[in-house]
């Protein structure tokens, strides 16, 4: 696990710097920038807002600098305002994403340590039904959040696929990357419900 107690100060201190950086740098384009809890001695499930009220929190590059001086919080970004991010199955983002670079029109992307991708897109409307209907596709907007590199998550970190200035630090509209994921999902392989019902019975 990442930043567990076998972990020399000197790598601890190298990487709430590298921590700190990354939350800066988004931090002074305007991304709402949280810190999130990070793994330590004891239990833990995954990083979460420390502060309470933070949906309501818009902090500057300088208040973010203040928060991670000292301790290895994790990156997370606060969704439905400025950013909204959509997760999916591994088969369906590998879809999404070939579909994205054949149109040259590259999205950000990260890439979970379980196995998840996740697609940023400017904050917007809901999901379309047919993409609300696959059990593997969230959506997180208004009161959620969502994990930046290089967070720990499970047995790794959080990384990018796409970085955002691929594109220029431009999110696409969110109506854009559901129309691309609605293809990406029409093309899997089409699973009849009654294998479904056979295989879950």
């Amino acid at each position: 696990m990442v930043l567990d107690t076998e972990w020399s100060d000197a790598w601890r201190g190298a990487f709430r710097i590298e921590l700190r950086a990354e939350a800066i740098g988004l931090a002074s384009r305007g991304w709402p920038i949280l810190p999130g809890s990070y793994p330590a001695a004891g239990a833990w499930h995954g990083p979460v807002p420390i502060h309470d009220g933070w949906q309501h929190t818009v902090a500057s590059p300088e208040r973010v600098a203040e928060w991670w001086a000292d301790k290895p919080y994790s990156v997370l970004v606060a969704t439905g305002s400025f950013v909204d991010a959509i997760e999916v199955d591994d088969e369906l983002g590998r879809r999404a994403a070939v579909l994205l670079r054949s149109s040259d029109r590259p999205a950000p992307i990260l890439a979970m340590p379980n196995g998840k991708w996740v697609f940023l897109t400017a904050a917007g409307s809901a999901l379309p039904a047919e993409l609300a209907a696959r059990p593997s596709v969230v959506r997180h907007g208004e009161g959620s959040w969502v994990a930046l590199p290089p967070t720990p998550f499970g047995h790794g970190v959080v990384h990018w696929r796409v970085k955002p200035e691929v594109w220029a630090w431009q999110l696409p509209p969110a109506s854009a990357m559901h129309g691309v994921l609605v293809r990406a999902m029409n093309s899997l392989p089409y699973e009849p419900v009654s294998r479904i019902s056979a295989s879950a019975a």
